[in-house]
């Protein structure tokens, strides 16, 4: 059981933050994102978890590929 709880809490931690910048991105609170994507979770058996989880991959993605630089001999 303990083993559970780690895994939630981290999921917790690191999990919502996908939320957070959609909602921030969107200009609505980041409870409102997270109960859609639940909602859509149990609606379609799974398609909001595979939706939440291709969005992660891709804000990952593209904050790698995205850094700022704070002058030109930074290249």
């Amino acid at each position: 059981m303990n083993i559970f709880y780690k895994a939630l809490l981290y999921f917790q931690k690191r999990g919502y933050y996908v939320c957070q910048r959609i909602a921030d991105r969107l200009g609505i609170r980041a409870k409102v994102v997270r109960t859609s994507f639940l909602y859509l979770t149990f609606v379609t058996l799974g398609f909001g978890f595979a939706l939440y989880l291709f969005i992660a991959f891709w804000m990952r993605i593209k904050d790698l590929i995205y850094t700022k630089r704070t002058s030109v001999f930074d290249l």
